[in-house]
């Protein structure tokens, strides 16, 4: 095997002798020393590349073209006067990246240059990063319109980034065996800078018209690149590193000459930087009391479009696997309501307000499909305040079209249909309440191929369940219009003759799961209200594991009223808001724990 694959990192890393430190395993240790001798070997290999192709395929005796007294361009490469211009001035090592985003013509720097800077990279002392000329060429660096990234990522690469930012120089190469991100700690930092300034070029506008819209408003978007340096620079050191990031943040801020204002927004984007992804994806965002509760952490317009774009990048930063268009919306939908709350004066509305304003616009929409004005009035009138705070405008309507005219049918009601607002499907199931449903509903599903994202479980004033499900493909078959027959047909059978659960099928664990497994985490906390109680779970992610939950829940007797599912590469972290059982009591709530983590081991 010529791969050095999870499987064999640790065992390789004991017999090096790799030894664990605080807050990282042996084979980490072994990896971030692999991946810079790896660099070196690859910067290595630049030069002897670049001077094998002069020797083979000379370049023509076109004369250089100066630009100042230290560089020049040499065949539409950076080339430096003499061999002796980084040691004679030591800020031309920085003006150098500078030249390079200046000059759109400029393709790289020549292997005369790439020597010179490989020697020359241990003036980088604090003496050279007390100097107010290379501080302000850094900042220039980050401000420049074009070549940001390429740029960074060639300091990286040459060992100058590191050296100007010793805290960054600390997790060069560091591996992240946290089963979501893919990438070291540098190239992950890198590529949120990447995705940052993707946002601001117009080529890449389809793919993020929201995020173009919002930072071609921003002022000063390169205080954004500077919280993406330092979001997770403190990785690896133990404890919380988006407040350790923070001291980081503050001292290159101030010893660059940033405002106090500028400073401000920078340290609490490093510190809040997993805020908004937290409360998107792990709480009812549909609830004006946590729309309210979030407005309040953010403060202002001007950082909650910071954090969103921050936040965007970041996830769309670890791999291709943990972003999907369902995060992208849910992250939207935030950020529209808070900036409503902020703009209202950050008073959080009347829940009555928020009912009657979804009403009122859910009714506009049935007059689309030439409904009368009293269609709604059977249904609603079993409906809830939980009901119309939980759900939108849009899926109320949708529920109303499909039940006005037989809200007490003895038949279940299933009607799927494409997601309008991202990828995957919505699922709505309409039945008089029975045992086990969420665990049959779910096993359902998962044998059908699909993972349940979002659930709003509704029970009504008459005893009938009304379940929304959001679903997403698993194994991208590309083919949800299809399936859409297919699951309302099969998943009426099924609740109809009250078939017993189903459990979905198994599968192989990952390599990655199988070397480097997660310890499992249950908690139960008592709600704001103190009438349900918020259960989390942060646990390796397999098929089955909702399935798993679901079923130990129903034992238990336990009432599910929502399910927020995040899944960030092979980690699950679900929450669920339930009542009902021994929940209660401080006992039944030990038991339940116990029972899950029991149930969630690999």
């Amino acid at each position: 095997e010529d791969r050095l694959l999870f499987d064999y990192q640790t065992s390789l890393a004991e017999q090096l002798d790799y030894q664990p430190v605080a807050a990282k395993r042996a084979s980490e240790v072994l990896m971030q020393d692999y991946y810079r001798n790896a660099k070196s070997v690859t910067q290595l290999n630049v030069i002897l590349l670049q001077n094998i192709g002069a020797a083979i395929f000379p370049p023509s005796d076109q004369a250089p073209v100066p630009i100042n007294e230290r560089f020049q361009i040499a065949h539409e490469m950076l080339d430096v006067r003499h061999e002796h211009v980084f040691s004679e001035t030591p800020s031309a090592i920085l003006e150098s990246f500078l030249l390079i985003e200046q000059d759109a013509t400029l393709k790289g720097m020549t292997a005369r240059t790439l020597r010179a800077l490989y020697r020359a990279r241990a003036l980088i002392d604090d003496r050279f990063r007390a100097d107010p000329a290379n501080r302000a060429l850094f900042l220039q660096i980050l401000q420049q319109p074009r070549g940001l990234v390429h740029e960074l990522r060639r300091m990286n690469q040459y060992g100058i980034l590191g050296r100007y930012l010793p805290n960054f120089g600390a997790i060069v190469g560091q591996m992240q065996h946290d089963l979501f991100h893919i990438y070291t700690v540098d190239q992950h930092i890198l590529m949120v800078v990447r995705n940052l300034r993707r946002f601001t070029m117009e080529e890449f506008a389809h793919e993020y018209p929201f995020c173009t819209r919002l930072i071609s408003e921003f002022d000063k978007r390169w205080l954004l690149f500077i919280a993406a340096l330092f979001h997770d620079i403190a990785k690896g050191r133990g404890g919380d590193h988006s407040e350790q990031g923070t001291g980081d943040a503050r001292t290159f801020c101030e010893q660059h000459g940033l405002s106090a204002e500028d400073t401000e927004l920078v340290v609490w984007l490093v510190r809040a930087h997993l805020t908004m992804s937290n409360v998107a994806q792990k709480q009812d965002i549909s609830d004006p009391d946590v729309v309210k509760a979030f407005a309040d952490i953010v403060g202002n317009e001007r950082r909650l479009t910071a954090l969103y774009l921050l936040t965007v990048a970041d996830i769309r930063g670890t791999s291709p696997k943990v972003w999907n268009s369902w995060k992208g919306q849910l992250l939207q939908d935030l950020y529209s309501a808070t900036r409503k709350q902020l703009l209202e004066g950050g008073q959080a509305p009347a829940a009555q307000g928020v009912i009657q304003e979804r009403q009122t616009e859910a009714m506009r929409l049935l007059r689309y499909f030439a409904l009368s004005g009293t269609v709604h009035e059977r249904l609603w009138k079993q409906l809830d305040t939980g009901y119309f705070l939980r759900h939108s405008a849009e899926e109320i309507a949708w529920h109303t079209r499909c039940l006005h005219y037989r809200p007490n049918d003895e038949r279940p009601v299933v009607k799927a249909r494409i997601n309008p607002n991202a990828e995957g499907l919505q699922v709505m199931v309409y039945l008089r309440d029975q045992r086990d449903l969420f665990a049959r509903v779910v096993g359902f599903f998962g044998r059908a191929g699909y993972s349940i994202v979002d659930a709003k479980i509704h029970t009504t004033r008459h005893g009938y369940a009304l379940d929304s499900f959001v679903l997403l493909d698993v194994s991208d078959r590309d083919n949800d219009r299809e399936m859409i027959p297919f699951i309302e047909h099969e998943l009426t059978e099924r609740l109809l003759h009250e078939h017993p659960p189903e459990a979905p099928a198994g599968a192989r664990l990952s390599r990655r799961l199988k070397h480097f497994p997660i310890t499992p985490t249950v908690r139960i906390e008592s709600d704001d209200k103190g009438a349900q109680y918020v259960l989390s779970v942060v646990a390796a992610d397999r098929p089955g594991l909702l399935y798993a939950i679901a079923t130990t829940l129903a034992k238990h007797g336990a009432t599910l009223h929502t399910a927020k599912i995040a899944t960030l590469g092979e980690r699950v972290e679900d929450t669920f808001l339930v009542s009902g059982g021994a929940l209660s009591q401080s006992a039944g709530r030990i038991i339940l724990e116990s029972e899950l983590l029991e149930q969630l081991k690999v």
